[in-house]
């Protein structure tokens, strides 16, 4: 690596990517292992990096080495923490999803793009009976939690106090970031179909609990009317002045692409894409962060903005999700007759 070039730019954007309260000198030397003076003298050229240090600083700061060599291919670096075996259990899958929106909210300069397939996971922990569904049903139908293999849902025996919590905590910390939520008349459909999916199967203990959960989500979508109306994003029974970062609601009726997020963090630009249903590939690769936000642009440029204006159009968006979660409801009613 040339002393005058490549290192130099190495160093110089470690600099713009950290987050102005961390020092770039304190984290290289925890990270390599090496004296303050040894670190400034890599940072002025004076020393070169061996091969070793280079592969930390990689590893550590998700780079990709081509991009810092400058080599022009096609391949994109990501990275996909859920592959080294993490815990299956959900609550710790929430504290890492806290963990992250506490980076974000780390700098000074922040936003969020979002196209939604489905709706974002963190709405689901507005309210305790949608949010103790939602996390039954991730962790028995998708994690496939061997205790929860012969269980059905009620809310009594499985209120999963602590996941709700911490979903409590994501959405104070979401609540900061600016952000532009691209919607379609399907990003709620999954969890109505998982809700008539688990009645059918008489996965719920009770009616009453069915009951519970269409209840606590009309609230949800009840309470997303009114970020929309505001333009602002804020928690249930929030008095105004605690109201904080502005959001930008549009919906799509043409679109149905996949969970895809763009988060602008002052100078960087992080993709997250889903896979697997929960979970999601990181890329700092500014190519393709790139062309992820010229098709959103795209795609707004064909969607209807409904936060703050557009009173018609968000009341019909609303309304027609209202109407899907009372059919679940009045066919269960007709099914008992």
């Amino acid at each position: 690596m040339q002393n005058d070039n490549l290192q130099y730019k190495l160093f110089n954007y470690l600099k713009e990517q950290l987050p102005a309260r961390l020092s770039l000198i304190n984290e290289l030397c925890d990270l390599l292992n090496l004296s303050p003076d040894s670190v400034y003298r890599r940072i002025r050229g004076e020393k070169e990096l061996t091969l070793t240090e280079l592969k930390k600083i990689c590893v550590h700061y998700q780079l990709s080495l081509d991009h810092l060599l400058q080599i022009h291919t096609d391949a994109v670096l990501f990275n996909a923490p859920e592959t080294n075996g993490l815990s299956s259990d959900f609550d710790e899958y929430l504290k890492d999803m806290l963990t992250q929106f506490k980076y974000f909210n780390s700098f000074d300069k922040r936003e969020m793009n979002y196209l939604c397939k489905d709706s974002t996971l963190w709405n689901f922990y507005l309210f305790p009976e949608l949010a103790a569904f939602k996390t039954f049903f991730w962790s028995k139908t998708i994690n496939k939690h061997s205790d929860l293999y012969d269980k059905a849902f009620s809310y009594e025996e499985f209120p999963y106090t602590e996941c709700f919590k911490t979903g409590q905590q994501i959405l104070r910390e979401y609540n900061k970031i600016p952000s532009l939520e691209l919607w379609n008349r399907e990003s709620l459909h999954s969890t109505i179909n998982q809700i008539a999916y688990y009645r059918d199967a008489g996965n719920f203990k009770t009616n009453a609990d069915f009951e519970l959960v269409l209840a606590s989500f009309h609230k949800m979508i009840d309470h997303l009317k009114l970020q929309t109306e505001k333009g602002v994003k804020f928690m249930p029974g929030d008095p105004d002045v605690s109201y904080k970062a502005p959001v930008q609601f549009y919906v799509n009726e043409l679109i149905l692409g996949n969970n895809t997020m763009v988060i602008t963090l002052d100078n960087e630009i992080l993709t997250m894409v889903s896979y697997s249903v929960l979970h999601y590939l990181f890329t700092k690769n500014a190519k393709f962060s790139s062309k992820v936000l010229e098709s959103f642009e795209t795609l707004l440029s064909r969607s209807t903005l409904i936060s703050r204006s557009g009173e018609k159009e968000r009341n019909r968006f609303f309304n027609m999700l209202r109407q899907k979660i009372n059919a679940v409801r009045n066919w269960q009613h007709l099914a008992q007759e």
